[in-house]
């Protein structure tokens, strides 16, 4: 159809549904300045995408999953889901899977940073960028990539955003959000959901799996990668800026959730 669009290759029929016309089982869609679209969408394909440079946020049911620089998401096949990023450049490559394999690893979303023999893969991978015929070196290597992922698999918990359901935590999540450069204290949080402060961390732990404290760290160490993928700033001035009083009581917090200190190359 003449209004079709495409994305990675597949080709949209209807808002957010596309279709597969791609002629092989594996393809690869790499590109050195991604543009966002924010459209939910869903295909038959599972999905790899790679993050070489800037960030992503990828919105799949009531989740908010970060996947920085250097990082891999796995999507398994038919989940809807939506990007955004407000970073300057978004380097990335998508590689889609019509096949998966048989290990429970395939069904589930996964977030984890990319070992260095998996972004060589990667980068290597990318001589075939949108290569639509059949290529027996490509289809053996790609294959064999699909097949290591379980095993570079390191996950992250903490790279996972969730996002409850009841209104009034919701209402706290979104005062977070507004609110995270200050101390916080529990008392305006429960006010803010109109509970009891034990009631509040009760029914927090429940719907999201992390307690609030948790969760307020969380966003202050996602935002400031956003901040370092800037390079506007110190990190002594992202610390302060995210609401931390030190360098290291911000480079202590980060560690514990990225497993690795802040810096420019994450």
């Amino acid at each position: 159809m003449q209004n079709d669009r495409s994305k990675c290759g597949l080709t949209e029929q209807g808002k957010g549904i596309y279709v597969d016309l791609i002629p092989k089982d594996m393809y690869v869609w790499y590109e050195d300045n991604w543009q966002h679209d924010e459209h939910e969408h869903l295909h038959a394909r599972s999905q790899l995408t790679f993050v070489e440079e800037g960030y992503q946020y990828f919105h799949l049911d009531r989740n908010i999953y970060l996947v920085p620089k250097n990082h891999v998401i796995w999507i398994p096949s038919g989940l809807k889901h939506r990007v955004v990023s407000e970073a300057s450049q978004v380097k990335l490559m998508v590689v889609l899977f019509k096949s998966d394999l048989e290990n429970s690893f395939f069904q589930d979303i996964h977030v984890f940073p990319a070992p260095a023999v998996l972004i060589e893969m990667l980068r290597y991978a990318s001589k075939w960028n949108k290569l639509l015929t059949e290529d027996e070196e490509q289809a053996i290597f790609l294959k064999a990539l699909q097949i290591s992922l379980p095993n570079f698999c390191k996950e992250s918990n903490y790279l996972q955003i969730p996002v409850p359901g009841d209104q009034r935590l919701l209402s706290v999540c979104n005062y977070i959000n507004n609110h995270y450069t200050i101390n916080l204290k529990i008392e305006e949080l429960a006010a803010q959901s109109t509970l009891s402060i034990r009631t509040l961390q009760r029914l927090f732990k429940k719907e999201t799996g992390i307690t609030l404290k948790k969760y307020i760290q969380l966003i202050r160490v996602l935002k400031s990668i956003e901040l370092i993928d800037t390079k506007q700033h110190t990190l002594s001035e992202i610390g302060f800026m995210v609401g931390y009083k030190s360098l290291a009581a911000f480079t202590a917090s980060y560690y514990s959730i990225m497993l690795n200190h802040p810096n420019r190359k994450y």
